[in-house]
């Protein structure tokens, strides 16, 4: 009985301790502010409004899964970058040598900077692409479509690099 009792007790320490360490959104490092700095449209093809709309999905991105607060300046973490592609290529081909479906692919170049501990800055390049079909035009729902799902992948890539332990 008396070592059920420590059974008991040591394996509920354990996973208590082991709770503290984990987080249910995945995020190791919880920052107290961030900060997401503009990300200038530098691709050879610009979309206009692209640059805004990245910017506030990663910050709304950061603050739905961490306690984090935004800030203007000052942040303890900061993104910093540049969209550096925007390219629509023809992906198939039909038996007629006409493209069958075409890919937007979006490429960002990010700068992470961690105030708190430089070892953990970084910069790296995210790229992500969506496929429609060739006689749709990117306009309208496709491009809603494109956007919505290259920019919560190249979001979440961001947020996995930088604050998971991935």
């Amino acid at each position: 009985m008396r070592i059920l009792k420590y059974l008991i007790l040591f394996t509920l320490s354990i996973t208590l301790t082991s709770c503290g360490i984990y987080s249910f959104t995945g995020l190791t490092e919880t920052p107290e502010t961030f900060q997401v700095n503009f990300f200038p449209n530098n691709a050879d093809l610009i979309e206009p409004g692209l640059d805004i709309l990245f910017r506030n999905e990663l910050q709304d991105l950061i603050q739905n899964q961490s306690s984090a607060q935004l800030v203007t300046s000052g942040g303890e973490v900061i993104y910093d970058g540049e969209i550096v592609e925007y390219r629509i290529a023809p992906m198939t081909a039909t038996a007629q040598n006409t493209a069958a479906q075409n890919r937007l692919t979006i490429s960002v170049n990010v700068r992470y900077i961690n105030t708190k501990d430089s070892e953990k800055d970084k910069e790296q390049r995210y790229s992500f692409f969506f496929d429609y079909p060739a006689n749709a035009q990117l306009i309208g729902g496709t491009k809603d479509e494109a956007f919505e799902v290259i920019i919560d992948r190249l979001t979440q890539d961001i947020i996995n690099a930088t604050l998971a332990d991935w």
